[in-house]
């Protein structure tokens, strides 16, 4: 999957597959984000490895700029629901790079996923997104439907 969109600064941007190459830039994206526990690289070297080789139940996307670097990711999980009739699909992660805000990578990257998704016959794309990044969403037509609520477990048990 490759794709390339076109943004408000006229820089192309491209959306691909991740790889294994992509490891590197996408756990450097991890530490922008604005939330509690810092990513351990062990943990993440095995969990991604596993995604890139076992694809069957996700879409792991990534924003490169016209050098090839990689300035954002998009990571989407895939589950048969009952509820929904059918595939129901999450968008677990987006990160777009602090230098690339405001340059519609995160709307490209959305809108991938999104296109994506219906290729994958999912009937409905949700995300869980901090209050402060709630507009982002809204702003390309989600709305709110339920709260988001997290417990966490001590991974030492």
């Amino acid at each position: 999957m490759s794709t390339t969109a076109a943004t408000s600064v006229a820089k192309p941007i491209g959306i691909r597959a991740a790889t294994l190459g992509d490891a590197d830039a996408i756990f450097g994206l991890l530490a922008q984000l604005e939330k509690g526990d810092a990513p351990e690289r062990a943990a993440f070297d095995a969990a991604y490895a596993s995604n890139i080789r076992n694809s069957d139940d996700h879409l792991l996307l990534v924003a490169t700029a016209d050098d090839g670097a990689v300035t954002g990711y998009a990571f989407t999980t895939l589950a048969r629901l009952f509820h929904t009739n059918g595939v129901a699909a999450h968008l677990q992660e987006l990160v777009v790079d602090e230098a690339s805000r405001g340059q519609r990578v995160g709307t490209a990257l959305v809108g991938a996923v999104e296109r994506e998704c219906r290729v994958l016959g999912a009937r409905q794309l949700t995300v869980a997104s901090r209050r402060g990044a709630a507009f982002f969403y809204e702003g390309l037509d989600y709305r709110s439907t339920a709260d988001y609520l997290k417990k966490s477990f001590d991974a030492s048990v």
